[in-house]
């Protein structure tokens, strides 16, 4: 006999988590074929565009720094720097303090293939988003959730 399963909710499309992951598969499915002619995967831009952003104020980027600003698992992070490494957009070198810690950096070619990438991004980014109507509040609305 199949047990009966009582949900809170007439329809999924009345859950917000549900809602949620749809709409999260959907865009990044969309980030990826966005970033495929620059041969980036979206969570590889996620990454790289941590390190750009944290280098701006400081010279010494560790991995569990680039973790922390992408709210992304370290070792997934470290899975992603060193494919990022094989094909020559970062670099790794030892930390000048801290004997555990590697400091990443971006080359010339990282640097020049993530500016492409950010282009890109923006203009998925904007044809993604182009029905929500008060971007500005939905952006401050998702920054409740993040924290």
């Amino acid at each position: 006999m199949t047990k009966k399963i009582i949900f809170d909710f007439e329809s999924p499309d009345e859950n917000l988590g549900y809602l949620l992951w749809q709409t999260t598969m959907l865009w990044q499915r969309q980030m990826n074929r966005a970033l495929d002619g620059v041969k980036l995967t979206h969570t590889q831009f996620v990454i790289l565009i941590a390190l750009a952003w944290l280098s701006r104020s400081s010279e010494n980027i560790t991995q569990k720094e680039i973790a922390d600003h992408s709210k992304t698992d370290r070792m997934m992070v470290s899975k992603i720097l060193r494919t990022l490494q094989k094909n020559g957009l970062i670099e790794r070198k030892e930390h000048e303090t801290d004997t555990r810690a590697k400091c990443v950096f971006l080359t010339e070619k990282g640097a020049k293939t993530l500016q492409k990438a950010i282009k890109i991004k923006t203009n998925a980014n904007e044809l993604f988003f182009k029905k929500i109507c008060d971007k500005h509040k939905f952006s401050k609305e998702l920054r409740k959730i993040i924290g």
